[in-house]
């Protein structure tokens, strides 16, 4: 592949986030875009470059000169498009959180093997630089043996009935939209828990507008994150061990700053990498080296890592007593 062609599916704000990214990567071509209307999907085209606007997702999905599909829609969309996108052949990176549960996920994966496709989760954490030097101290060893992981995730939103992220059939809720991401960084570094321990105040479409989860492991860890609507964080995290500790700073899942300590607390090493354009280029690489080497999943988004984490939040979920419509 010279420029691997991609085509983008939603044409909202992490798309337009998501488009700046394409078109700031030399090896990367906007090819085709897709929105319910053709004067949305025209408009995208125009601010951005793209050389395709269809009206309706079946369109792009029918056109077969695409290499990868990039999927932005709201989360209870996901699965359907996703599978749609399969079906026609096509390489699949869909945003986060993938499905509305670990079931249809397992339904995307078979398809996505039977139909001999690509498919990742945009966890566009787990492919910037930050994320990996924390990792790489991780598993170093000089931090010792983790014990507790410290991690939140709470924006304050104005309520709107219209907004996505209130909205039941939309997929809403602070879990899938923003604890996602604790939880993942938690799971990454410690694995599945042993016991979660966790509570949730949900609103009147029946979505989370807040929630607490502890993991606790039966080594002795545990690891602690809020998330929710209702409130502002600071949205750090803090990794302590047994022999130091690591800090990410805020907005710890795109923070360019992380810095490692000892168990006294004096500073050891700090790092700073400023992304090259706005932190969704390294996922986009990350696409392009498995499309290049013919691999059909990502070794940093493997799909074990997705469906545990899933598999978590269905658990939260099901302690809420929180469903989903499509359910």
């Amino acid at each position: 592949m010279d420029k691997i062609k991609w085509a983008v599916i939603g044409t909202g704000k992490i798309a337009h986030t998501f488009a700046e990214a394409l078109r700031g990567t030399d090896d990367a071509q906007l090819y085709a875009v897709a929105s319910r209307t053709k004067e949305r999907a025209q408009s995208f085209a125009d601010e951005f470059g793209f050389e395709k606007a269809y009206g309706s997702y079946e369109e792009l999905a029918e056109d077969s000169s695409i290499d990868v599909v990039y999927i932005a829609t709201p989360m209870a969309a996901h699965y359907d498009n996703a599978m749609l996108c399969i079906k026609h052949g096509l390489n699949v990176l869909c945003e986060k959180t993938v499905t509305l549960n670990s079931g249809q996920f397992r339904e995307v994966l078979d398809a996505a093997r039977e139909h001999d496709v690509f498919f990742m989760e945009a966890m566009w954490m787990k492919c910037r630089p930050t994320y990996l030097k924390v990792m790489d101290w991780i598993n170093s060893g000089i931090i010792g043996d983790i014990k507790y992981i410290k991690a939140d995730f709470s924006n304050f939103i104005p309520y709107s009935p219209e907004d996505r992220l209130f909205r039941s059939d939309c997929g809403g809720g602070a879990l899938l939209d923003l604890a996602v991401y604790p939880l993942t960084l938690t799971h990454a570094i410690l694995g599945m828990p042993d016991e979660i321990i966790t509570d949730a105040h949900i609103g009147a479409d029946g979505i989370d507008l807040s929630n607490h989860i502890t993991l606790r492991y039966n080594s002795g860890a545990f690891a602690s994150m809020d998330s929710g609507f209702e409130i502002q964080l600071r949205n750090n995290a803090i990794i302590s061990g047994t022999n130091g500790f690591i800090t990410m700073g805020n907005w710890f899942h795109c923070t360019c700053e992380a810095a490692l300590f000892d168990r006294q607390c004096r500073q050891l090493e700090e790092s700073n990498i400023p992304v090259r354009v706005n932190g969704y280029e390294y996922e986009i690489d990350e696409v392009h080296r498995c499309l290049r080497a013919g691999v059909k999943e990502s070794s940093m988004v493997p799909h074990a890592g997705t469906a545990e984490v899933l598999s978590l939040m269905d658990k939260c979920r099901a302690i809420w007593g929180m469903r989903f419509p499509q359910e």
